[in-house]
This record gives C-alpha cells, sequence and structure tokens, in this order.
C-alpha cells in the first residue's frame, strides 16, 4: 500500500467559504456593495476586475488583515469563522532576505514558536523544484525559484484554504505559466481563492469567476452570476471551447468600465 502524502488533505479535512453582504469603501467610495458569494471545497475560485474594484482588499479582509464592516460575513462552510485555516500569498514573495529558502519555507512554525519540521519543509521545495536551492538566500535565487519558495511555504502551512493576490502576475509569461500548472497541482484539495486582473490566468485556472466591478452588488440577474469556464484545469485560454467565457468575461469587464466612467459600452 501506497503512503498517504502528509502535503495532502484528507476529505474530512476540505473546507468550503462563503462570503455573504460584502461591504468594502474606500472614503466615500463604494467599492462593494452587499456582495456574496460562495466557495465549494476543494475548488479554484477568481475575482476578476479591473485595479480599484475592491479585489484585494476583499482578499486582505477574508484574510482578517483587514476588519470586516456593516454586516459583512465570512466564515467557513461549516458555519465557523475561519480562524487558523487560511494561508496567505501576496503578489510579491515575501522572503525574508537574511533567511534561506528552507527557512523561509519553515518560518509560520518559526513565528509560532514551533518545532519546524525541515524534513517536509525539504519535501514540499522539492516538489517545488527548487530542492537544491533550499540554503540559497532570496538575493541568490531567481524570480521564479522565488515564487516557487513562496509556494512552498503556503503549502507547508497545510490550511485547507489557500488565498493568492496576484501571485504571479510579476512573472514572465512561461514561469507564469509553468508556476501555475505548479499551483495546481499542489493546491489539489485546497480551496483556492485568488485574485487577478488576466481574464486568461481566470480561465486557465478556475472552476468558477466571478467579475467585480465598481460598486459591484450581487443580484440575481444573469449577468451578475458566475461564469464557469468548461473542462478540467489548467486549461489552454485558446481553446476554442473558452470563447463563450472569454467573451462573457470581456463584455463585463467593459459594462463596468463604461458603468464606472459614466458612459455606455
Amino acid at each position: 500500500m501506497t503512503a498517504a502524502d502528509p502535503n495532502n488533505l484528507t476529505p474530512a479535512e476540505m473546507l468550503g467559504l462563503d462570503v455573504r453582504n460584502a461591504r468594502l469603501a474606500w472614503g466615500e467610495t463604494v467599492l462593494l456593495d452587499d456582495f456574496s458569494f460562495s466557495a465549494s471545497a476543494g475548488s479554484w475560485t477568481c475575482l476578476l476586475g479591473e485595479s480599484g474594484v475592491g479585489k484585494s482588499t476583499l482578499l486582505r479582509t477574508i484574510a482578517g488583515l483587514i476588519d470586516s464592516v456593516g454586516a459583512t460575513e465570512i466564515q467557513a462552510h461549516d458555519g465557523t469563522k475561519l480562524d487558523a485555516r487560511v494561508a496567505y500569498m501576496a503578489q510579491q514573495d515575501l522572503l525574508l532576505p537574511w533567511l534561506s529558502a528552507i527557512e523561509n519555507v519553515a518560518l509560520g512554525a518559526r513565528l509560532r514558536g514551533e518545532r519546524a519540521d525541515r524534513e517536509r519543509a525539504l519535501d514540499i521545495l522539492a516538489r517545488a523544484g527548487v530542492a537544491e536551492r533550499a540554503h540559497a538566500l532570496p538575493s541568490e535565487l531567481s524570480g521564479g525559484e522565488r515564487q516557487r519558495v513562496a509556494l512552498a511555504r503556503t503549502l507547508m502551512e497545510q490550511r485547507p484554504i489557500v488565498l493568492m493576490d496576484e501571485p504571479f502576475s510579476a512573472l514572465d509569461a512561461i514561469t507564469r505559466t509553468r508556476l501555475q500548472d505548479l499551483a495546481v497541482e499542489l493546491l489539489a484539495n485546497r480551496t483556492v481563492l485568488m485574485v487577478t486582473h488576466d481574464p486568461f490566468e481566470a480561465l486557465r485556472l478556475a472552476d468558477t469567476i466571478f467579475v467585480l466591478t465598481a460598486g459591484a452588488q450581487q443580484t440575481d440577474g444573469p449577468t451578475d452570476a458566475p461564469i464557469v469556464p468548461p473542462g478540467p484545469t489548467p486549461r489552454d485560454p485558446t481553446d476554442p471551447e473558452l470563447r463563450g467565457s472569454h467573451r462573457a468575461i470581456m463584455r463585463r469587464l467593459t459594462d463596468g468600465a463604461a458603468q464606472a466612467s459614466g458612459g455606455t459600452p
């Protein structure tokens, strides 16, 4: 019998996410109003939209980095608060420059005053394809290697919900595609919520796509329904089967930009 992979979650450990009545504002400007969505356990959900519509603010609110306001409710599908069941991966790798790659991967345990499992950290670095760079400092790593280490650190936390804020946007196209594929592999069975401004990235990775526009409000109308691209991930975004999904995304982005500027599409 093959031993269970300690980096994978069991079905009982998988966890869905509910956000209800989210309201985000910057001063007098309302970014999101009464916005609700659900991410099923083990799925990959993308929040897509132009800069300034509140995607990153919403993600940080879910992560607990920003206090929620008003009637906003954020909870797991079992009806409990998220607490320590969330891992957050920012756009920048945020590696500590004085720590080696393996020390950065094991940083969470160190900050909690726990003994780091270096064997598991090395195993995750190997899965991410950078085991030979385990003792290198961030300044000695390429951009792609740094993002692999950041992804390994996220996986090391063994959280059922992973929040990602445009983690691949600073990479070249080839490295970005490879790391997207790696993320789909390593984050299998986790509930991933990722912010992106790139429709093609959303089409590659997401089971469900929500297009956010300025002042977005969740309704029952067909134009606000989530977009569900066909086929398994990671997809080829140039696949003709995805044309309908791409048209729907671009239409909503165009309509949202026109609405925000007071014009017509």
